[in-house]
């Protein structure tokens, strides 16, 4: 029987209808124009040339299946760039390698105004600057830039970015001097600077940074005395300023502190004594190495005195090895070489099972496991 022209055409407007639902739910459900534009000339300043993990970023819908991008699930805004050059992902696994960039990070990721993490890390080969413009950044919590070749300084108004928990620019080559302003960022957790060319002091308000858990600083050119403010911090659990120029005095406050359980300090200008408070502390890994530190090892130790490491070599120690190291908890690997230490090793733990490196290029001592005295 054939179907009358109003069924066909009831039946043409339903058809067209219910393609422009569709479409519209489409448009709706997907990335806006304006985020797929940022994102393709974020791509163009990149050039990945052995695992190909660009190949993905086609089509119109930037939330769906573009690799290492996340979309905010109401939105549908992009929230997270994740591209690691490191990774157990199966691209990496099937390539039998990690991952080489070379480009730069182009200032159009800023237009991505709903970013709450980025992450372009351990690709060895990417330059140019951090741009400026992710200071602008309102929803960022994470920034993390590790393993690159990434020069200039660190932006002078990171600290306008008050929702950033993790900043981790290791492993680059920035310089300059740590903003004045990074002391504002009052959510921050983990602060990574370690491996540039950054120079300068550290601001004497790091205290203010009351979330901090981790503040790695090693292999830079700081320079300046550590200021006393840190041991404001009650989270701070890792401090690593080691590998700098930093002098004067080790705060002696550093001992009072509840949850510090790692303290590098070694292969610095640092003098003055041992604050005994150090030795009875919450410290479980204690590196004071390779610095200009005098006097006698306070002989202070007891059942609060618990080492897995304690480095105290290439210094200017004088005295006695300290007796009550036998009446620490436990002391894992001790290391007093390279000092002006003299007399007898006390017998028994912990110094029954230490070698003879531990205690050598001293003044005078004696006693196993050096030389009879």
């Amino acid at each position: 029987m054939p179907t009358s022209p109003c069924k066909a055409i009831m039946k043409t407007i339903f058809t067209i209808f219910s393609l422009l639902v569709f479409s519209i739910i489409s448009a709706v459900n997907s990335c806006p124009p304006s985020d797929r534009a940022a994102l393709l000339a974020f791509k163009a300043a990149l050039h990945e040339p052995y695992l190909g993990i660009f190949n993905s970023w086609t089509g119109t819908d930037c939330c769906r299946n573009w690799y290492g991008v996340s979309c905010d699930q109401e939105t549908y805004r992009v929230a997270d760039i994740n591209l690691r050059g490191e990774s157990e992902d199966p691209i990496f696994e099937r390539a039998h390698r990690t991952g080489f960039m070379t480009g730069f990070i182009s200032p159009e990721i800023c237009k991505l105004a709903r970013l709450s993490s980025i992450t372009i890390a351990d690709w060895k080969g990417i330059t140019g600057e951090i741009p400026k413009c992710i200071t602008g950044l309102p929803f960022l919590r994470i920034l993390d830039l590790i393993g690159n070749r990434i020069s200039g300084e660190i932006p002078a108004d990171i600290g306008s970015l008050e929702r950033l928990t993790v900043l981790n620019v290791a492993d680059n080559q920035l310089t300059g001097r740590i903003p004045v302003s990074l002391t504002n960022l009052s959510n921050l957790m983990h602060l990574d600077l370690r491996n540039n060319k950054i120079s300068g002091p550290i601001p004497s308000r790091a205290g203010d940074l009351s979330m901090l858990s981790r503040a790695l600083l090693s292999g830079n050119q700081i320079s300046g005395s550590i200021p006393v403010s840190l041991c404001k911090i009650y989270r701070l659990a890792d401090l690593d300023l080691s590998v700098n120029k930093i002098s004067g005095l080790i705060p002696p406050c550093f001992g009072k502190m509840a949850v510090l359980a790692t303290l590098n300090l070694d292969c610095n200008m640092l003098m003055g004594s041992i604050p005994a408070s150090l030795l009875t502390s919450a410290i479980g890994n204690l590196n004071l190495s390779r610095n200009a530190l005098g006097g006698n090892i306070p002989d202070v130790f007891g059942p609060t005195s618990y080492f897995t490491v304690i480095d105290l070599s290439h210094n200017k120690f004088k005295g006695l090895v300290p007796r009550s190291l036998s009446a620490a908890s436990y002391i894992g690997h001790l290391d007093l070489s390279y000092n002006h230490l003299c007399g007898r090793i006390p017998a028994g733990a912990p110094f029954d099972h230490l070698e003879a490196s531990s205690f050598m290029y001293n003044d005078c001592l004696c006693g196993k496991p050096l030389r009879a005295c």
